[in-house]
């Protein structure tokens, strides 16, 4: 029997380090490319339920907020990055946003610019909330789950936000669906090289081109299922969100085996921002010798 002086030494508690699974993706050219997808579909997808199945805005905004609601806890309760999970939450922001905007600038009689002026509102309050909660608003770097919370929120607040744009500049401003993809394509180059030439901090820049890619979504959407004679391709909701659904599920499928390949590296515990409090974490907490 070994004695106690034969063991091998580990480190002291004091030298090892505890961090967290990560629970969102790396920005990278393939979550833009996602997201724009994923989000396009939410809106043929939308458009599918209310008006091709005759389902109405406000039936169908409750179902996709059910859905939203039950994905999203999963979502909050996962130790650490699953793509189909995270894409599947994405995509029901963007039908659920859809749908709710639609309801509040049609059935509702907002309008388009009304509702986008009602929906920057809200989504400006989240961000103030957000901002003096201590958390992080570097994505990348959320490891909390008030954090991760109030992210989830952020984006149903500008994926519905998108949406009330899109209809503004396709419709209010007549610009139609093929100008204004070229518009809001255009403009996110221009957010692109202003990460690399500029010194704009980059969690501006993030969120403000997360918050185009919507609008970008609504007009390619539109432009792709609507008939010729309002200036669309007229695929038709169902074709174009069965071909977007194929899209998005090999692009997850790619994303899932290149991340168990490379599994993306944990984040410290996370800590208020200004306190340097801990916080509780949204992932699975792991611990590595320093």
């Amino acid at each position: 029997m070994s004695s106690t002086h034969d063991r091998p030494a580990g480190p002291a508690p004091a030298e090892l380090a505890r961090f967290v699974m990560r629970k969102l993706p790396h920005v990278t050219l393939l979550f833009w490319v996602l997201k724009i997808v994923a989000t396009t579909l939410g809106e043929t997808g939308g458009d599918l339920l209310a008006q091709t199945l005759h389902v109405g805005y406000l039936v169908a905004t409750v179902i996709f907020m059910a859905m939203f609601l039950v994905a999203v806890v999963f979502q909050l309760k996962a130790r650490r990055f699953h793509p189909a999970l995270f894409w599947t939450v994405i995509a029901l922001t963007s039908t659920a946003g859809t749908t709710l905007s639609d309801l509040m600038n049609r059935t509702g009689g907002i309008g388009y610019t009304g509702g986008a002026i009602i929906l920057s509102t809200g989504m400006a309050i989240v961000f103030l909330i957000w901002w003096r909660s201590g958390q992080t608003l570097d994505v990348e770097n959320l490891a909390s789950f008030r954090g991760e919370l109030l992210f989830w929120v952020a984006i149903l607040f500008s994926n519905s936000l998108g949406t009330s744009s899109g209809d503004a500049l396709a419709d209010s401003l007549g610009l139609g669906f093929r100008d204004s993809a070229l518009i809001l394509s255009t403009i996110m180059l221009l957010l692109l090289a202003g990460h690399y030439v500029t010194r704009i901090n980059a969690m501006v820049l993030f969120w403000i081109a997360f918050v185009l890619t919507r609008p970008l979504g609504a007009t390619v959407g539109d432009f792709l299922s609507k008939p010729r004679d309002h200036g669309g391709l007229a695929w038709g909701t169902v074709w174009t969100s069965a071909t977007l659904l194929a899209v998005l599920v090999v692009l997850i499928t790619y994303q899932a085996v290149h991340v168990r390949r490379r599994p993306l590296s944990p984040l410290p515990a996370p800590v208020h921002r200004r306190t340097g409090e801990p916080q509780h974490p949204n992932g699975e907490f792991i611990t590595q010798p320093t």
